[in-house]
């Protein structure tokens, strides 16, 4: 790895908390997806039906 300065440890730390973030918002929009997409089955599998498919019928 090339010479980081004096600044090194601010450096590795600020990627390592970029890198910790990102993970963070990554993890909450699949758990988000996973939670709306068992939301969704349940109220069509009560006979909640989505607008979009009224139109098509």
């Amino acid at each position: 790895m090339s010479d980081l300065g004096p600044h090194a440890g601010f450096i590795l730390a600020s990627y390592a908390a970029v890198t910790v973030v990102l993970g963070g918002l990554i993890l909450s929009i699949l758990l988000d997806h996973r939670a709306q997409t068992r939301a969704l089955a349940e109220l069509e599998q009560r006979g909640i039906g989505r607008r979009s498919d009224r139109s098509r019928s």
